[in-house]
């Protein structure tokens, strides 16, 4: 039988921690920065937690993390 295969795409967005949570970094922050406040820069730099509804299907993604 073939192994499990990790999404290589998701490996590199999401972490697992120590819980089981799914840690994800903020969206909206590559590229046309000069429009943007450095405040809303600053909040964009913390990573946060993926919703529960997409824990399911992320983990799906990661089965060997």
């Amino acid at each position: 039988m073939p192994k499990i295969k990790t999404h290589r795409g998701a490996a590199k967005r999401f972490k697992i921690t120590g819980t089981g949570k799914i840690k994800r970094s903020r969206a909206y922050k590559s590229h046309i920065l000069t429009g943007k406040p450095a405040k809303r820069m600053r909040h964009l730099r913390t990573s946060t937690l993926v919703s529960k509804t997409e824990q399911t299907n992320i983990k799906r993604l990661l089965p060997n993390m």
